[in-house]
């Protein structure tokens, strides 16, 4: 047993397993920098760095099957074999300070990213003038809700993640007196209404539309290939079946193009049913006030964009007024407030929420990395001087 842990310790905190894993990070760094063209920058974040393995399909199917090491595998490795470099090569000496700062900056660095992959959260937020809202909404994830309007003071929603819709699982939550059986997903797909369909369409591109309750029936649907742009976002959509005890309500067509839930009756109780952005609530509110539009003297060129907003506590311990512009967001509750989007023909602002746990270890690690390389090469200065005096 002792000469396996030896054994273990030795392959690890190699200078050639060193080598090796930085070596794979170049060609992954390069690889996603190329697929960059086609994913976007969030789709390379999720295939090649927040991944333990590089997925491809077998060709002439849908199976996946791993191709390349993952950035969370060899992150993973380059973190113990820094550790493990660390406590068996390495001594508590003032010479060999500037080392060990590095290699500890290195070790917080690649720490933070992980937290910053596992944790961070990032939302939108749109208002216009004049509203307040608790809540911001996802970028990308997309949510079914079922929303019990029968109480006078509250909504009672339950909130169905998209990957249990697009997995075509049954759901049976002891809050909803009825079943909920998704009969057709389409991860990004238009919709639009029949009739007003220029005559001569052809509408063998559409898909199958079962619906039988709300506007379904009235609607196309055509399903459209994944986006992978970081300007856009998939607008998925779902038909949705009911099934109560008596037997099937009914089936719903559900997409964030629609706006407005659609409404039914069950059990003597008013329901909604909706496939919405994703969304988060929070333990305040905001309220925009007032946003502005600068442009330059004499051109349409924008100078600047802020919205003036009014954060409240639930539990009334704080209101404030505060300024968000380019550049100078809000910081509240460990949540960041960006200036992300405006339109100011139209009257609303859209704040990017950010919440970042991790979002200080990077800044950490290059003050450590700077110290430890600063005092290396101040310490070989100051050798290379005595000698040189001697």
């Amino acid at each position: 047993m002792n000469e396996l842990f030896k054994a273990f310790v030795k392959f690890f905190s190699s200078l050639r397993l060193t080598v090796v894993l930085l070596s794979v990070s170049m060609i992954l760094i390069f690889v996603a920098t190329l697929a960059q063209v086609e994913l976007g920058i969030y789709g390379v974040q999720g295939k090649f760095f927040r991944s333990f393995f590089v997925l491809a399909n077998i060709p002439g199917t849908q199976v996946p099957f791993p191709v390349f090491p993952g950035g969370y595998l060899v992150g993973g490795f380059l973190l113990i074999n820094l550790l493990a470099a660390h406590f068996t090569r390495f001594k508590a000496k003032w010479s060999k300070a500037g080392i060990q700062f590095t290699h500890i900056g290195l070790i917080v660095l690649l720490v933070g990213e992980l937290l910053i992959g596992l944790l961070q959260e990032d939302f939108s937020l749109r208002l216009a003038e004049g509203e307040s809202r608790g809540y911001s909404e996802s970028f990308r994830r997309n949510e079914l809700v079922l929303i019990d309007k029968s109480q006078p003071d509250f909504d009672e929603v339950v909130a169905i993640p998209e990957s249990t819709v697009a997995d075509l699982e049954p759901v049976q939550s002891g809050k909803l007196p009825f079943r909920v059986v998704t009969k057709a997903y389409y991860p990004n797909a238009n919709i639009g209404m029949l009739n007003s369909m220029p005559e001569g369409t052809d509408v063998s591109g559409l898909a199958p539309n079962s619906s039988t309750e709300g506007i379904g029936p009235r609607l196309g649907v055509s399903p459209l290939p994944l986006s992978f742009n970081d300007e856009e976002r998939n607008l998925p959509t779902a038909l949705v079946e009911l099934v109560g005890t008596e037997g099937s309500m009914g089936t719903w067509l559900v997409s964030p193009m629609l706006v407005a839930p659609q409404t039914f009756n069950y059990a003597g109780k008013e329901w909604q049913i909706s496939f919405r952005f994703q969304r988060e609530y929070k333990p305040f509110t905001v309220e925009l006030k007032e946003l502005k539009h600068d442009v330059y003297a004499g051109s349409n060129i924008p100078k600047n964009f802020s919205s003036l907003v009014q954060v409240r506590a639930n539990d009334g311990s704080e209101d404030r007024e505060s300024l968000i512009w380019m550049n100078h967001p809000l910081r509240y509750q460990g949540y960041t407030f960006y200036q992300y989007q405006m339109d100011s023909a139209n009257g609303f602002s859209v704040l990017q929420v950010v919440r970042n746990p991790g979002r200080a270890l990077p800044y950490i690690a290059c003050i450590l990395m700077t110290i430890g390389l600063l005092w290396q090469f101040i310490s070989h200065l100051v050798k290379f001087a005595r000698r040189r005096k001697a």
